[in-house]
């Protein structure tokens, strides 16, 4: 699944347009290194995402094509 479908789809962000525009304004990494929205997430990659000065990790847990509120939470696991 692509990098910003999966941030839209994990709720870790609102908008896949919005997600689309932090991985072009590169405050996205995964691995250690800055990522384009159509990098392929996989089970272990671990994702950085800036806020501002704060900054959320995460590591993949599961990669899913649709989830409902209860399930989107657990994609994830934050560091």
């Amino acid at each position: 699944m692509r990098l910003d479908k999966y941030l839209k789809v994990s709720r870790l962000i609102k908008r896949r347009t919005v997600a689309n525009e932090a991985c072009d304004n590169e405050r996205v990494t995964v691995n250690g290194r800055v990522a384009r929205a159509s990098y392929e997430v996989k089970e272990g990659d671990v994702i950085a995402i800036r806020f501002g000065q704060r900054t959320l990790t995460v590591e993949v847990v599961s990669v899913m094509e649709n989830a409902g509120k209860a399930e989107a939470s657990a994609m994830y696991k934050e560091m």
